[in-house]
């Protein structure tokens, strides 16, 4: 929680009925003066790096090369680690097979559908016999003696003959009509497959192309996993092996182990044990070495930029709307004991933050600047994680109306000062601007140059005598 450095308010306490004492109260006055008065809010703070990235194992394998050790200084896209995976390379390879499988086209083959039925006729064999029939007939007829009979007989058979002839032709022509028939319903059917066939092709050729975006896609992934394998830095900053809580997991796992009953230790004691066991060889604590297995996601090497180091601060409600970006403020860490260092806000945050007393804070985020000893000397650099007490210089006031901050008593819902007139105390209710330690700015009340009680004020009553 932040602290407002500068006035303490004083209770005001009347004095009892009783006490008429008409000798003047000796009382401590200093004169109403001009002068710069600067308020500045106080609030714990901690050191931030530009920025952090932990790189993790992108596929199973192993540490096939370690190029840094812990607390080197590497640039942006310095190879860090090699990892070895052969599961990673036959992924890709898989994935390219399919893509060229995807990527071959599927063919129904022939030419378009098309069904033709034979032309309809008589069979020849009918024609034939029916010929032979009819010159059967007439030479039957030729052989009658009465020539009379004889010519009726050869005139009904060429009748017969010509009617039978006239009957083929057209049976023919019906014979010819349905085939004609025949031959365009077919047709009709045949376009109406190759149109299937087409909408089938035209089918086929979209889950085709689908599916090769898909193994496409596959292709990249798996091409990015083995890019992957090398490790490089995403910017320049100082190396840590493995992540940033390397080992935590375990001694987290201990902890809950020994809050178990004291039926179940022995089983959790033996189920850590087998989990110990289980662990790659090599991978104790989170350690990182050339040779070591690693799991996909396992974290290889955390870079941090230390260029330029930022501030966290937790605000108090009651100061954190005087706090604007570009507000000023030193700080000090704990670490550099007699350094101060710069610094200027960056940033006001909106999630508050429960504190401990009940109220909440708010985050401000600043950038952290030099450092100095007292003696002028530079300060070093602190390190991230540092904890540090920052002063926000929240408002300053150039040739304010000021009184000494002892002269500031708070009563009931006003603020007074007591000042001197005729050698008498009167009571003036004041309007506060910026509150600093050792001077407050008063914007309304008194003027410069008159007198004001600065010690014992809480104690003074109207028209009480002052030497």
């Amino acid at each position: 929680m932040t602290s407002r450095r500068g006035i303490v308010p004083f209770l005001a306490v009347l004095l009892a009925a009783g006490c008429t004492s008409s000798e003047p109260q000796k009382a401590p006055v200093a004169v109403v003066t001009r002068t710069t008065v600067s308020e500045v809010v106080e609030a714990p703070a901690t050191v931030g790096a530009r920025a952090t990235a932990t790189l993790t194992a992108p596929a199973s394998g192993t540490v096939a090369r370690l190029y840094v050790q812990d607390g080197d200084t590497v640039k942006k896209g310095q190879i860090l680690a090699r990892i070895s995976s052969p599961q990673a390379r036959q992924q890709l390879s898989a994935a390219r097979k399919a893509d060229r499988q995807a990527a071959r086209p599927v063919s129904f083959g022939g030419a378009p559908v098309s069904v033709r039925l034979p032309r309809l006729r008589l069979p020849n064999s009918l024609d034939a016999h029916v010929d032979r029939s009819f010159a059967q007939a007439r030479k039957a007829a030729r052989s009658i003696g009465d020539r009379a009979a004889r010519t009726r007989l050869l005139a009904a058979i060429d009748a017969a003959d010509k009617r039978q002839r006239a009957q083929r032709r057209a049976l023919g022509e019906v014979l010819d009509g349905l085939t004609r028939s025949l031959d365009q319903a077919l047709s009709q059917v045949s376009g109406q497959v190759s149109a299937g066939m087409s909408g089938l092709s035209a089918s086929m050729a979209s889950l085709r192309a689908a599916s090769r975006s898909q193994t496409r896609a596959a292709v990249r992934a798996a091409e990015q996993t083995v890019d992957a394998l090398v490790v490089r830095a995403p910017f320049g900053g100082v190396v840590t092996l493995g992540g940033a809580s390397s080992g935590a997991g375990a001694a987290g796992l201990g902890a809950l182990v020994s809050q178990l009953p004291a039926g179940l230790l022995g089983q959790a004691g033996a189920s850590q044990a087998g989990a110990a066991a289980a662990a790659p060889a090599g991978r104790s604590g989170g350690t990182i070495a050339t040779g070591v297995p690693v799991a996909a996601g396992d974290p290889l090497v955390t870079v941090t930029d230390v260029s330029v180091l930022t501030l966290s601060a937790d605000v108090d409600e009651t100061d954190v709307l005087l706090v604007r970006r570009g507000t000023p403020a030193e700080v000090e860490f704990d670490a550099v004991t007699g350094a101060t260092y710069t610094a200027a806000v960056t940033g006001v945050g909106v999630t508050p933050k429960e504190g401990a007393t009940g109220g909440v804070s708010y985050p401000v985020w600043l950038r952290l600047g030099r450092g100095a000893y007292d003696d002028g000397g530079a300060a070093p650099a602190p390190k991230p994680g540092m904890s540090a007490v920052v002063r926000l210089a929240v408002r300053r006031s150039e040739n304010a109306t000021a009184v000494p901050a002892s002269a500031i008593v708070t009563s009931g819902r006003d603020t007074i000062v007591w000042a001197v007139r005729d050698g008498k105390a009167e009571r003036r209710v004041v309007r506060l601007g910026a509150q600093g330690d050792a001077f407050v700015e008063i914007l309304s009340g008194v003027s410069p140059g008159e007198r004001v009680v600065v010690k014992g004020a809480d104690a003074v009553r109207p028209g009480q005598s002052l030497s």
